[in-house]
């Protein structure tokens, strides 16, 4: 596995597979890696063959971070990471700085990005105004360092890879976009570098996210429901976790994210919920 952290070294690569005509898959990653990260890799790997690159990079991007949100002490553990990827497979490893990839913007010499202005506004854009300019930025920079064929991205942040398909839509990048399933603890817990934030019994009311998401399911298996019912039905089901503090829920068609009055089967929801100052999401298709 090769390790480069310049944009000029990422660059020359990219150049070299295109000219040798070798098909290129990427995943993204702000690193700290678990089984979902791995998954994402599996998913690379078959996208392009055993005789293509699967590139992973690593890179905690400070413009999708509000300014009270916890870029600082976001968990960082590249040594491990390294260990994992060599693993897993990974033919190139990528670990940029701040400095090459947002070049003088400390001194305020940076001033572009990359603003979907449709899908990014509701839930997470709603919650975090500037996350979704900071990580269509990022990507549409890895992108045209990296080059991909193919990249993959996580269904459990399903409004990121709806924000980044419709920005490689619209702005015409010759890249194939895989969402893959959210990875699961046996609880239910989606995968996130966050969950080691969360104490023992944070941890244990946890899985609240999930047993919401399969209480609704049931819901509206065999009938239509109102939103608002549902969403009120759910604040009283979290209840159950006294730990958990629900920051939304929301009920909106997959394929438009547009909110939906009236909630079945083919209905995609998604929530966020506190547990201190950790913020959990998770989705599902109804």
């Amino acid at each position: 596995m090769q390790i480069v952290s310049s944009v000029a070294a990422i660059q020359r690569r990219a150049r070299q597979w295109r000219r040798a005509g070798t098909r290129v898959a990427l995943v993204p990653t702000m690193g700290f890696l678990h089984d979902g990260h791995l998954s994402l890799v599996e998913r690379a790997r078959r996208a392009v063959g055993q005789a293509g690159v699967v590139v992973l990079s690593i890179y905690v991007n400070p413009t999708q971070f509000g300014p009270a949100e916890d870029l600082a002490r976001y968990p960082r553990d590249l040594p491990r990471d390294t260990r994992l990827c060599r693993t897993a497979g990974v033919d190139l490893l990528f670990t940029p700085a701040d400095a090459e990839i947002y070049p003088g913007r400390k001194e305020d010499r940076y001033s572009t990005y990359v603003v979907e202005e449709a899908l990014s506004t509701g839930m997470e854009g709603a919650a975090r105004p500037t996350h979704f300019r900071g990580v269509a930025t990022v990507v549409a920079k890895l992108f045209n360092l990296v080059q991909p064929e193919v990249a993959v991205f996580g269904q459990k942040d399903f409004q990121q890879a709806a924000v980044i398909q419709r920005m490689t839509t619209d702005l015409n990048f010759p890249i194939k976009i895989v969402v893959a399933p959210t990875r699961r603890e046996r609880d239910g817990l989606a995968l996130s570098s966050r969950n080691q934030y969360l104490d023992p019994d944070q941890r244990a009311q946890a899985p609240i996210l999930f047993h919401a998401l399969e209480a609704t399911k049931l819901a509206v298996s065999r009938k239509t429901v109102s939103a608002a019912r549902l969403q009120s039905d759910l604040r009283a089901f979290l209840t159950v976790a006294p730990l958990a503090k629900l920051d939304y829920v929301e009920f909106f068609d997959p394929d438009t994210l547009q909110p939906a009055k009236q909630v079945k089967r083919g209905t995609q929801m998604a929530l966020a919920v506190f547990f201190g100052q950790t913020r959990l999401i998770d989705n599902a298709r109804l």
